[in-house]
């Protein structure tokens, strides 16, 4: 079947499905595969549940005479196809945003800034990958005018493929950091990769959005259109921020108008001025930005506050990597509390850079003379012995030391990669 045709089909459904656990009536599902899974062998199971048609390429299915199959080489690259055509023939203007840090929260505030004026839609979650940003482009209509789309990638060559797919007129990268050092191999690395966003705007004379304090982004897109913002007085820049400081949750002040956020850290800064600028390039009125930006709750572990027990919580377990965990604990730092803990979880997709960051993180710990507890065989296989710190070899050991030795301390920090599930600590504080 040619691309054309199965558009043809698309748009006479409801949507796509990949999951026979949550079939849309009158869908079109896609029958993807994965390390431990085939979908191929629910595709039938898919139909009976009101999925208008399945995408498979699974051969033996051509045995079956069912109209409702399509036979296809490869599914994951007609679905991908299929998107690339759907945001072709849609044409509304497309944000694409990428990063080490901070992505998501800066999708959020973005999303709710462009939707006190526009019809937006932008990626679910942190669907970010190969497959979910084709699944975010096929949920585009007719009705929308702006999608944001959110780019993860954890090697080289994968922002390419995304930016390829999604055909972006406008785009944005948060930050260079240390994060999938294992597959990007190493910060510069890391560097080539995210900039896989510029080469395409680049190449197709679109837009990039640019951190002005940020002298790799100013260096990157100096042959591209840019429009940017300054929190440091960059002249350079379109858009003057001024007042960010984070103590403990992040304001800033634009054209006279405060805005004081619901985020923490200073860490979170750029990714409001982002929305803050981004917003103002698409003619929102800035008191209407300070209500979107003032509106918007962190949620799902990302720099949320809580407090249990009379102690106040910074819960950022959602994920960790050497460049957030440094600016984490360096915010924490700035928090004026004297009694303060921070219980910090190993960090994951570091390669062979592995013992040298959490070693580093271990030193940063120590000099800044505030209770620590390492949890996880990074942390303890790498310890540095000193009066302030402990280090457990896992999550369950710690919760077990806990039950018996509380926490007094009256501030925490908890932050560690998602794979080890600090969340679950709030349970027995």
């Amino acid at each position: 079947m040619e691309l054309f045709e199965l558009y043809a089909l698309f748009t006479q459904c409801n949507g796509v499905s990949t999951d026979t656990r949550n079939i849309l009536p009158n869908s079109m599902f896609f029958a993807l595969k994965g390390a431990n899974f085939n979908a191929n062998e629910f595709a039938l199971q898919a139909l009976e549940k009101g999925a208008a048609y399945a995408v498979v390429d699974d051969i033996n299915l051509k045995k079956i005479e069912n109209n409702k199959l399509i036979i296809v080489t490869d599914v994951l690259k007609t679905l991908q196809d299929l998107a690339g055509f759907h945001r072709f023939h849609i044409g509304l203007p497309i944000i694409a945003l990428t990063g080490s840090n901070g992505k998501t929260t800066s999708k959020e505030l973005l999303h709710a800034v462009l939707s006190k004026k526009y019809n937006t839609i932008a990626t679910i979650g942190n669907l970010n990958n190969h497959i979910g940003v084709p699944l975010t482009l096929l949920r585009i209509t007719e009705e929308t005018d702006l999608a944001i789309i959110e780019m993860g990638a954890n090697h080289q060559k994968e922002i390419e493929l995304l930016c390829k797919i999604t055909q972006p007129d406008f785009g944005f990268i948060t930050n260079f950091g240390k994060a999938h050092l294992e597959g990007f191999g190493g910060i510069e690395g890391v560097i080539i990769g995210k900039s896989e966003m510029y080469d395409y705007l680049s190449e197709n004379k679109k837009t990039a959005f640019v951190n002005f304090d940020d002298a790799t982004q100013v260096q990157k897109t100096q042959s591209i259109n840019h429009y940017g913002f300054s929190t440091k007085n960059n002249p350079a820049a379109n858009l003057q921020i001024s007042n960010a400081n984070a103590q403990p949750m992040a304001s800033m002040q634009v054209n006279n108008i405060d805005i004081q956020s619901n985020l923490t850290g200073s860490y979170n800064l750029p990714n409001i001025a982002f929305a803050v600028c981004i917003g103002n390039y698409f003619n929102i009125p800035f008191e209407t930005i300070k209500q979107a930006i003032e509106e918007y709750i962190p949620q799902n572990n990302r720099s949320q506050w809580t407090k249990i027990n009379n102690k106040n919580i910074l819960l950022d377990a959602y994920n960790a990597n050497p460049s957030s965990m440094q600016v984490a604990i360096d915010n924490f730092c700035q928090l004026q509390e004297p009694s303060k803990a921070m219980i910090l979880g190993d960090m994951f997709e570091l390669g062979t850079a592995s013992n040298t960051e959490h070693t580093t993180i271990i030193k940063q710990a120590i000099e800044t003379k505030i209770p620590t507890i390492f949890i996880g065989q990074h942390f303890y296989s790498n310890q540095i012995v000193s009066d302030t710190v402990k280090y457990f070899t896992n999550l369950d050991d710690f919760i077990t030391h806990l039950k018996k030795q509380p926490i007094n301390n009256h501030l925490l920090l908890i932050k560690g990669s998602r794979g080890m599930a600090l969340e679950k600590i709030i349970d027995f504080i």
